[in-house]
């Protein structure tokens, strides 16, 4: 897959963004013609010729050294997750044959299986790239209520999130998890733009939601590696937690679990949840929360 305009898109959305004065050069009298610095004045930041960024820009990244990248990165004040999405889109850049591209995982050993059946008190998943969750344990199940559960698996975050209303109820801060979300997924395309799943789940998304596309036209790129979530459960209301993405080294798979402060209301709704979630009977009446004495 071409990914000139991407990279186009990208480089000019960084420069718009960024003020003369910013960049430390001074600014002349006069309005001017373009938002945030000119091509020439990037060109002169990064120690090239303006014909040579105008090239970049136009989307072509196919050979430039990593010098080049490392002072184009500074000269637009990349962050960490930009620079590193800098340096996928010049990688991607470069021919691979088709057999170069990567195919998302949707299983996962028996013996993270049984990791995952082992965090008792800690409600976990572990997802792939694509963000479809392959696998999570009973607490999970009880926290994410009928939107996970045995049998149901796979099932995609990202779809859920933009493209199930019940994801608004469910996520309390949804427009900041939308933003996390879009920002994680234009990450992941950038490493990997020869995915053809990938390529279909984003467009599905962006012909599906309005508010996915806005996001995804922004370019914005994060990495996903903690966040604090306030959820909607239909048994303890709503709850505060922290989810930690680790990523599983060789697998394609990030195990997300989630955590309370000790203590915290949000802890005692976690162990009510697994109690619950435990009980072998469940065939009654759902439990009051907060329990009864």
């Amino acid at each position: 897959m071409d990914n000139t305009k991407d990279v186009r898109d990208f480089l000019m959305s960084r420069r718009a963004r960024i003020t003369p004065s910013q960049a430390g050069l001074p600014a002349y009298g006069g309005t001017r013609r373009v938002a945030g610095l000119k091509r020439e004045e990037v060109a002169m930041l990064t120690g090239v010729s303006t014909e040579y960024y105008a090239r970049l820009e136009r989307g072509n990244l196919r050979g430039v050294s990593d010098s080049v990248l490392d002072s184009l990165a500074r000269a637009l004040q990349l962050d960490e997750a930009e620079r590193a999405h800098l340096y996928d889109l010049a990688k991607a850049a470069a021919p691979a044959p088709a057999s170069a591209a990567r195919r998302a995982r949707v299983d996962v050993r028996p013996s993270i299986e049984r990791v995952l059946a082992g965090m008792t008190g800690t409600p976990a998943y572990v997802r792939n790239a694509r963000m479809d969750v392959v696998a999570a344990n009973s607490l999970c199940f009880a926290l994410y209520t009928d939107i996970l559960g045995p049998g149901k698996l796979p099932v995609n975050l990202a779809r859920f999130m933009f493209l199930d209303p019940r994801s608004k109820d469910f996520f309390v801060d949804w427009d900041n998890l939308a933003d996390d979300f879009a920002a994680a997924l234009r990450t992941t395309s950038g490493q990997d733009p020869r995915d053809r799943a990938l390529n279909s789940l984003i467009g599905d998304l962006a012909a599906g939601s309005t508010e996915f596309s806005t996001r995804w036209a922004r370019h914005n790129v994060r990495f996903h590696r903690s966040a604090r979530k306030t959820m909607r459960n239909q048994l303890v209301g709503e709850i505060e937690l922290t989810g930690d993405a680790l990523e599983l080294p060789g697998e394609g798979l990030t195990l997300v679990a989630y955590s309370a402060e000790p203590g915290s209301h949000a802890q005692d709704q976690l162990d009510f949840l697994a109690s619950w979630s435990s009980s072998k009977d469940r065939l009654g009446p759902a439990p009051v929360y907060p329990p009864t004495a």
